[in-house]
C-alpha cells in the first residue's frame, strides 16, 4: 500500500491525489452543514437581534450559491496543492492551458459569488416587499421593484468587469471610461425623465403623500390616485385626473389636507347699523352655544371684531376635528351657515346688505323760454 502511495503520475504521488480527492470528498458532504452555518451567520448580519422571520426563505435562497462556492473553493484550493503535469505545458491560442485553467477558475468563484450576492438582494426585497404590502400602495411596490432590477443589473456588470479584471488580465479603466461617457450621453438626453425619476425615490422615502392623500399643489388641488415613477395622478373635484411630474411635486409646496389635525372654516355676517348691543350679544352667544355643542368642533372664537359706518361684523372661526373627508366638512359649514341665518331671522336683526336703500331724485328739465 505504502509503495502504491508513493507512486509517481503526471508529476504527482499518487498519496497526493488522494489526498486531494479525500478534501473534495469531504468537503461535497460537509457543504451544507457548513453552509448552513454560515448563512445563519450571515442572517444574523442582515436582521435584528432576536427576529426570525423570513429565515427559512432567506436560508432557501442563499444555501444553494453558498454551497456551490464552498465546493468550488475547496477544490480549486486542493488543487492548487498539486504539481501542474508537463504533459500539459502547451497554448491555446497565445495562453498556456495552466493560465487558461486558472482564469477558468477564478471566473467561475467570480460567478459563483455574484450569484449569491443576487440571492442576498431577493432576500432583501422579499423583507421589504412584506412591509410595503402593509402600507397597501402600489407605488411603494413599484418602486421597490425597480430598484431590485437596477441593483442586479449593477451587481451584473460588476461581475463581467470583475471576470475580465481577474481572470482575463483585461484593463478594464477604458472600458469603465467608455460607460462613463455614454452614461453621461443617455443621462443627458433623458434629463427630464431621470430628474422626475430621482423626485420618484425621494416622494417613496420622504412619503409627503399617498394615495388616497387630498393635496394641494400650486393651483391643482384633489385626490392622489397614482404615484408612478415619472408622475403622480390626481383625480380633481371636478373628476378630471391631473398628470404632474413628479420633480414639480417635489419641487412644490405640498399642501396634504389629510394630513391636517384640524381644518379652520370661518363665518364672517355683516349685520346692519340698527343692531342694537342685545341683539349683537344674543347671536354671538347662540353661534358659541351651538359650535360648543357640536361634537365635531375642536375649538372656536366667536366675536364682533369690527365696528364700521356701513356694518357690524361679526367672526365665527371654528376648527373641525380630523380625520373627516371633504364633502362631511361642507356640510358642517352649510348647517353652521343655516343655524346662523336662522337666528338672524329670528332676533329680527337685518344684514347690511338688507338696509341698503336706494334714494332716486328726481330733477325737472329746465323750461325752455
Amino acid at each position: 500500500m505504502e509503495q502504491f502511495l508513493k507512486q509517481v503520475f503526471l508529476g504527482n504521488s499518487m498519496r497526493s491525489y488522494m489526498v486531494v480527492l479525500a478534501t473534495i470528498i469531504l468537503a461535497f458532504i460537509v457543504k451544507r452543514f457548513i453552509s448552513k452555518y454560515l448563512a445563519k451567520i450571515i442572517y444574523r448580519i442582515f436582521t435584528k437581534k432576536g427576529k426570525i422571520n423570513h429565515r427559512d426563505a432567506f436560508i432557501s435562497l442563499i444555501l444553494p450559491p453558498l454551497e456551490l462556492f464552498l465546493l468550488l473553493f475547496i477544490a480549486f484550493t486542493a488543487f492548487d496543492a498539486l504539481n501542474f503535469p508537463k504533459e500539459f505545458d502547451f497554448h491555446i491560442y497565445k495562453v498556456t492551458f495552466f493560465e487558461a485553467i486558472d482564469s477558468l477558475s477564478n471566473a467561475a468563484l467570480i460567478i459563483v459569488f455574484i450569484w449569491l450576492c443576487l440571492r442576498i438582494i431577493d432576500f432583501i426585497t422579499l423583507v421589504m416587499a412584506d412591509k410595503a404590502a402593509t402600507s397597501k400602495e402600489a407605488a411603494d411596490r413599484q418602486v421597490l421593484l425597480f430598484f431590485k432590477d437596477f441593483l442586479k443589473v449593477l451587481l451584473v456588470l460588476a461581475g463581467v468587469l470583475m471576470v475580465l479584471k481577474f481572470s482575463f488580465q483585461r484593463d478594464v479603466s477604458g472600458l469603465l471610461t467608455g460607460l462613463s461617457l455614454v452614461g453621461a450621453a443617455v443621462a443627458f438626453a433623458t434629463k427630464e425623465s431621470i430628474e422626475n425619476l430621482i423626485a420618484s425615490f425621494i416622494i417613496f422615502f420622504d412619503k409627503p403623500f399617498r394615495v388616497g392623500d387630498f393635496v394641494k399643489v400650486q393651483s391643482f388641488a384633489g385626490t392622489v390616485e397614482k404615484i408612478g415613477l415619472r408622475s403622480t395622478k390626481i383625480r380633481s373635484a371636478a373628476k378630471t385626473l391631473l398628470t404632474i411630474p413628479n420633480k414639480q411635486m417635489v419641487d412644490s409646496v405640498v399642501d396634504n389636507v389629510t394630513l391636517t389635525t384640524q381644518r379652520m372654516a370661518e363665518l364672517r355676517m355683516e349685520l346692519g347699523l340698527t343692531t342694537t348691543p342685545t341683539q349683537m350679544n344674543n347671536l354671538l352667544n347662540a353661534i358659541r352655544t351651538y359650535l360648543r355643542q357640536n361634537n365635531q368642533v375642536a375649538s372656536s372664537m366667536v366675536n364682533l371684531v369690527d365696528a364700521g359706518k356701513k356694518a357690524h361684523i361679526i367672526s365665527a372661526l371654528y376648527y373641525v376635528k380630523m380625520p373627516q373627508e371633504y364633502s362631511d366638512f361642507l356640510l358642517l359649514c352649510e348647517s353652521v351657515n343655516l343655524f346662523a341665518i336662522q337666528k338672524v331671522q329670528e332676533l329680527g336683526i337685518d344684514l347690511a346688505a338688507a338696509n341698503t336703500e336706494v334714494h332716486v331724485k328726481n330733477i325737472s328739465s329746465t323750461p325752455q323760454n
